[in-house]
């Protein structure tokens, strides 16, 4: 992959990887980092990306694992959070049904919101999960069953604790 194949790359996927890593870990600006930093790995690694059968996947994967990575030297006190050293952007504010899916989202367990995200989100098949994952078809289908129900009651709980807080 050549420099002008690359930035090609970058600009057709990385607003989609972004919000695809923002809704398995629930922060915008940590999941654009990660992102960042897994297209600098992914230049660094091009030949590899190049054999990969989908280098989106390559870059999302190292992108969650970078999340995950920085989130346990966080919470285990080992070090704190890497803050990028840049202004801020500005972007236009999520809506009010984005922000519930995310919260939403972030409370379920992990396995099932990467399956919800990687199937719904990145739109990628059962089998395209679970190759990207590590887990055969039959585990990501379960997760996806269990988070679909989890999720829909989750976001039925917050829909009447709104309605409930509109009334009161």
């Amino acid at each position: 992959m050549d420099e002008r194949e690359f930035d090609d790359f970058y600009a057709a996927s990385y607003a989609r990887l972004v919000g695809q890593v923002h809704a398995m870990i629930g922060s915008r600006d940590e999941a654009e980092e990660c992102v960042q930093e897994a297209f600098v790995r992914a230049w660094a690694h091009r030949r590899r990306l190049d054999r990969a059968d989908h280098p989106e996947a390559w870059v999302r994967t190292t992108a969650h694992r970078l999340a995950v990575s920085r989130w346990r030297r966080t919470v285990l006190g080992r070090r704190p959070a890497d803050r990028a050293v840049s202004a801020p952007v500005a972007a236009p504010p999520p809506s009010e049904a984005h922000v519930a899916l995310v919260a939403a989202l972030g409370r379920l367990p992990e396995a099932q919101r990467q399956a919800l995200v990687l199937h719904h989100i990145a739109d990628l098949p059962v089998r395209a999960v679970a190759r990207e994952v590590g887990v055969p078809e039959g585990t990501v289908k379960a997760r996806l069953s269990r988070g679909r129900a989890a999720l829909a009651a989750l976001l039925a709980d917050d829909d009447g604790l709104q309605e409930g807080a509109h009334h009161a």
